[in-house]
């Protein structure tokens, strides 16, 4: 089941929707669903619980992901890319930098909560001078 739902956008918002949506042929709605959902699924991750930012601090992509990537990089710097595996190539781009700034984000967590310094102590537990 689905719910329909108005929205109004800033123009800069909805400029850049429709920058992705046409050089990922997509639709603009599509576009928008995928930021909405995207976004429902990542909480701040200064509202997680400590265990989940250290597992982002270290999150990369799949290998599975890395190598479909390193594929279309390869095809398309080559000329070799058809219009669908470019949408998959830049979906794949999206996930991978998405990626990078939520893990950029989530490093600072743990020193603001000074989980980098209790997981030294659990490691080296002599008392320090």
């Amino acid at each position: 089941m689905s719910q329909k739902v108005t929205l109004e956008l800033p123009e800069d918002v909805a400029q850049r929707i429709r920058h992705v949506a046409a050089h990922s042929h997509r639709t603009f709605e599509d576009v928008v669903v995928e930021s909405i959902e995207r976004g429902a699924a990542e909480p701040p991750i200064e509202s997680l619980p400590d265990a989940d930012v250290l597992r982002l601090c270290d999150a990369e992509m799949t290998s599975v992901q890395q190598q479909e990537l390193e594929q279309l990089q390869d095809g398309a710097r080559a000329g070799r890319i058809s219009p669908n595996e470019r949408g998959q190539l830049d979906d794949l781009l999206r996930t991978y930098r998405r990626g990078l700034v939520r893990k950029a984000q989530a490093l600072r967590v743990p020193v603001q909560r000074g989980l980098l310094q209790r997981a030294q102590e659990r490691q080296d537990p002599r008392p320090r001078p």
